[in-house]
């Protein structure tokens, strides 16, 4: 019983690890928590999975729909909620409320285009394997794969790319990176636009896992993503990686042997208890 519950924590918490990540990028460069970052995607995701219910298309194609939805989404929060402020001599908070504000009007615009209600998602990789106790969906297969796939691919181009340390030095220190010829205003467009793409492939593996997509969901997801953010330690990818899927098996026991009440509960706990004991989270480090 412990190891089905260790695997469907893990295929839940990756999801959260894709979208911790959204949070961590954005940090990184701009030093704010983009607290748009759970609406843009779930209303990209539910783009991508109303076009192939209504067109009849493969699930599959709602994947780059989702993705490029979120990620113009992502361009747009940039251009208007977060470059005009960095113009001007502005308080620290006044981009985080700017994010808060751009939250609630994609919210708003979810709830026209597509109601308060649950939308099914079409059953992808229905097969089911068994390995020892633990059964496994292909979905959920899918679902992890796909996720760490992404996050490989991202660690290693952050790392070992030209434009991944382009990234990590505008990071470092912005007018600095200026200086030595880096094109600071493209790198920004870039990480906001590939920390929201990230966040709508998120959101569709989100629905492959529940069946289901629901409107209102993005806040919720957010804070999971946010609290995997601050577990792993604010602006640390591997951080965010791992406590992502932590937070996701910590979800899932904590229903299967306590109460589902407690399933939002455990992410927050967890933070609370964390930042008392070791207030820079489990990879930061202190300043």
């Amino acid at each position: 019983m412990i190891w089905q519950q260790l695997f469907n924590g893990l295929t839940v918490g990756s999801t959260y690890s894709l979208i911790a990540i959204g949070y961590t990028l954005i940090f990184g460069v701009l030093r704010i928590i983009n607290m748009a970052h759970g609406q843009i995607f779930i209303f990209g995701s539910l783009v991508g999975l109303s076009l192939t219910v209504n067109t009849g298309l493969p699930f599959m194609v709602a994947f780059p729909v989702a993705v490029i939805v979120s990620g113009i989404l992502g361009l747009v929060l940039e251009f208007t909620a977060l470059r005009p402020l960095r113009k001007k001599n502005v308080p620290h908070l006044a981009p985080l409320i700017s994010t808060i504000g751009f939250a609630i009007l994609i919210e708003e615009l979810t709830h026209i285009f597509f109601g308060a209600d649950s939308r099914s998602v079409p059953s992808v990789g229905a097969a089911v394997f068994h390995i020892g106790p633990v059964q496994m969906r292909a979905a959920d297969l899918i679902i992890i794969g796909i996720s760490l796939c992404l996050m490989v691919i991202l660690n290693y181009w952050i790392q070992k790319t030209k434009m991944g340390k382009a990234l990590r030095a505008t990071a470092e220190n912005t007018e600095t990176a200026g200086i030595l010829g880096i094109n600071t205003n493209a790198v920004i467009i870039m990480t906001v636009v590939i920390a929201s793409a990230l966040g709508g492939i998120a959101g569709m593996l989100i629905g492959i896992a529940y069946s289901a997509l629901i409107p209102s969901m993005g806040l919720t997801l957010g804070f999971k993503g946010l609290a995997a953010l601050i577990l792993g330690g604010v602006g640390s990818i591997p951080g965010a990686m791992v406590c992502g899927v932590l937070i996701g098996m910590s979800e899932v026991l904590a229903v299967a042997y306590g109460d589902s009440s407690y399933r939002d509960a455990v992410a927050f706990g967890m933070i609370i208890v964390i930042l008392l004991i070791r207030p820079q989270g489990l990879f930061g480090k202190k300043a």
